[in-house]
C-alpha cells in the first residue's frame, strides 16, 4: 500500500492533476456485437468503460466522458469507442477527420467535495448519464498498465453516393500508463434515455463492476493505422449520431426511438 503522503498534491484551482473517474459495468455481448463493425469481434467480458474527466487541452480544461466496449481487433484484446463527448468545439472536426477518433459535443459536470464524487454528461437537452460516490481506499493498480483502443477512419464519397473517397481503417491506439495512484469508490451509476446518447438502451447495465479515482502516470501514447476493413460490410455503419459511433441517420439519432 502507498503511504497517503505519495498521493498526487495540487495547489487550489489546479487541473492538471485532475483524476480520471473510471467506472466499469457489465452488458450483454449481443449489445456489444451489435455495434462493432465487422472485423471487429467483441471482447472475452461483455463490459463497458466510462471515463469522464477534466483534462488540459489547448491550455485550457476540456470536460469529456469516453464511452468504450471491450472488443477484440486481429486477434488483439482492446476497447472499441463508442464516442468521446466533449465540451471544447475546437477539437471535435479536426480529430474525426485526422484520426477517425469519435468526438462529438457533451457538456459533463465532475467534481470532488469532501468524500463526495458527482458526475453528469449531457447532449442535446438530455442527461444520459449520472453518477453519485463516496470516497473509498486506496486500490493500488499492479504493474504498469498497457491499453489498446480502437477508432474507425473513414471518409464517404463526396455526393452522397454508396462508396468511399477513403475507405474504413482500424485505428490502433496504443497507451502505456505507469500505476500512478488509485482510490476506489462506492458509487451507483444511472443510465438515463436519450435519442442522441443511447447507452441505457443500446448498452443496458446488468451489473456495475468497479468505479475509481485514477491519477495516471503517463508514459507513452501512439496511434497508427492497424488495418483495413471490408468496406461492403462496414457501410450499414457509415451512418452515426454527429461523431460519435451510435447508430444513427445523416447525423442524427434513429426515428422513432
Amino acid at each position: 500500500m502507498t503511504d497517503p503522503a505519495n498521493a498526487p498534491l495540487t495547489t487550489p484551482g489546479e487541473i492538471a492533476q485532475w483524476p480520471m473517474l473510471k467506472i466499469v459495468y457489465r452488458t450483454d455481448k449481443e449489445a456489444i456485437a451489435n455495434l462493432l463493425p465487422p472485423g471487429i469481434d467483441p471482447g472475452e467480458t461483455p463490459n463497458v468503460n466510462l471515463t469522464i474527466y477534466n483534462l488540459p487541452v489547448n491550455e485550457e480544461p476540456e470536460y469529456g466522458v469516453l464511452i468504450t466496449v471491450n472488443a477484440d481487433y486481429q486477434g488483439q484484446s482492446g476497447e472499441y469507442a463508442i464516442g468521446y463527448g466533449i465540451d471544447q468545439e475546437a477539437a471535435i472536426h479536426i480529430s474525426v477527420m485526422m484520426n477517425g477518433q469519435p468526438k462529438f459535443p457533451a457538456t459533463t459536470e465532475y467534481y470532488r467535495l469532501g468524500p463526495n464524487v458527482t458526475a453528469r454528461c449531457h447532449h442535446q437537452g438530455y442527461t444520459f448519464l449520472n453518477f453519485t460516490a463516496t470516497v473509498g481506499e486506496e486500490d493500488q493498480i499492479k504493474g504498469d498498465p498497457e491499453r489498446f483502443e480502437w477508432w474507425t477512419k473513414y471518409s464517404r464519397k463526396v455526393g452522397g453516393e454508396e462508396g468511399y473517397d477513403f475507405p474504413p481503417h482500424v485505428v490502433k491506439v496504443h497507451g502505456k500508463y505507469g500505476p500512478g495512484y488509485r482510490l476506489a469508490l462506492d458509487g451507483k451509476l444511472t443510465l438515463l434515455d436519450s435519442p442522441w446518447d443511447p447507452i441505457a438502451t443500446m448498452l443496458p447495465l446488468r451489473e456495475q463492476i468497479s468505479s475509481h479515482l485514477w491519477w495516471p502516470e503517463y508514459r507513452s501514447r501512439s496511434v497508427t493505422i492497424a488495418g483495413e476493413l471490408d468496406p461492403k460490410a462496414f457501410w450499414p455503419f457509415v451512418d452515426t449520431i454527429g461523431g460519435s459511433r451510435w447508430p444513427g441517420h445523416l447525423g442524427a439519432p434513429p426515428k422513432n426511438k
